[in-house]
């Protein structure tokens, strides 16, 4: 079977670069496929992580993101030019490889890759989730862009031979799709790491931006007791455009000796093992994938209850807590609450461990394996 996945690019350490990494190596390791990776943004730059030497990569010279931070009239007319040579370069792509099966992850192709005639079936997997455009509440023509670009999403979904979400949740708010299929990301192979269940620390993992929303976490741990800031740590791994503003907060909300922001490691789950529990501050997932990974390890998760994904893995009070969306005091309680009792954290890192029972590797593989093998039926 000939595979082809579009992304924007895969030099970020994000959870889309990872799930996509782990699905290559799952089909490259069960042999008869032929794997490719076709990215917009790549601008020369190698991958974060080490894909597999039988996956071919190949980069279009887009560079949509070269846009960002640009005013919203320069951005739109930058991406209007743009789309046509997108649509050409990735057209005369497919109609020479001649693909069976190809995936958008819902870059900007996905409004036209449906149109082109290349032979095969066109999957569209979204790792966000249907209101992510609307999340930032931007106003003025990039939030008219916003409001149109969702409005259109629930026309372009239909139009692929599979849409695949990532939770039940989601799926719901898409409403009756014929072609509507739910398949999680996976939790990975935990490596052999032993997870410290005395640990005084907690762990925050991902991209320094609005979605993560880490100036939430971080008042949170301001209101915290300043007998637990002193035993506590908070330690935050990431990068990303709000870095600088993040570090400043750090300083103005007086927390500076209990919390620190770290780049990425490629050894994440040997920080895992080091910490009591995750927290998450997320405005919206598409599916959180550094809580599967997490608590696989055996981390509880403390979480807003933001679309979407919590509701799909956590079961609160058992493996984790989930506390309204944006309530930041009723977020450090419940990060207050697991700090102040050790029972209570040793009980839900146990319970926390059975995440791999349902989002093992190979069930969620299997689940993609049938996809495909069904759409090429």
């Amino acid at each position: 079977m000939k595979l082809i996945y579009c992304i924007a690019s895969v030099h970020h350490p994000g959870g889309m670069e990872r799930v996509l990494l782990n699905k290559v190596h799952w089909f490259a390791a069960q042999g008869g496929y032929e794997l490719m990776v076709v990215t917009t943004d790549q601008q020369g730059l190698p991958p974060f992580y080490e894909f597999p030497p039988q996956v071919r990569m190949v980069d279009l010279g887009i560079d949509y993101s070269l846009d960002n931070g640009r005013g919203a009239v320069r951005k739109i007319l930058s991406y209007l030019r743009k789309r046509p040579l997108h649509r050409k370069r990735l057209t005369e792509l497919l109609m020479r490889e001649r693909a069976d099966i190809v995936v958008s992850l819902y870059p900007s192709e996905s409004s036209f890759i449906p149109a082109i005639r290349d032979g095969s079936k066109k999957v569209l997997e979204l790792h966000y989730n249907k209101f992510f455009r609307l999340q930032y509440g931007r106003k003025g023509l990039l939030g008219l862009a916003d409001r149109f670009r969702t409005r259109q999403d629930g026309r372009i979904v239909r139009r692929f031979d599979r849409f695949v979400v990532l939770t039940r949740e989601d799926a719901g708010y898409w409403g009756a799709l014929p072609n509507l299929e739910v398949i999680p990301n996976a939790a990975l192979q935990i490596p052999d790491v032993i997870h410290d269940t005395d640990s005084r620390r907690v762990i925050a993992v991902g991209r320094l931006d609005y979605q993560k929303g880490f100036d939430r976490l971080l008042d949170a741990w301001a209101l915290l007791p300043k007998d637990l800031r002193k035993t506590w740590h908070l330690d935050v791994f990431g990068q990303g455009e709000w870095e600088s503003m993040l570090k400043k907060r750090i300083g103005c909300l007086g927390i500076a000796a209990s919390v620190e922001i770290h780049p990425p490691t490629p050894d994440i789950f040997r920080e895992y093992a080091s910490s009591a529990f995750l927290v998450m501050s997320s405005h919206y997932e598409g599916f959180p994938m550094v809580l599967i990974e997490a608590m696989a390890c055996g981390l509880p998760g403390v979480c807003f209850d933001f679309k979407c994904g919590p509701r799909d893995i956590l079961r609160d009070g058992e493996n984790g807590r989930i506390v309204l969306e944006g309530d930041v005091p009723a977020l450090s309680k419940a990060m207050e609450g697991l700090m102040c009792d050790d029972a209570l954290r040793r009980r839900m890192s146990t319970a926390a461990r059975k995440v791999t029972q349902t989002y093992s590797e190979r069930n969620v593989m299997e689940q993609w394996q049938k996809c495909f093998d069904s759409l090429l039926r």
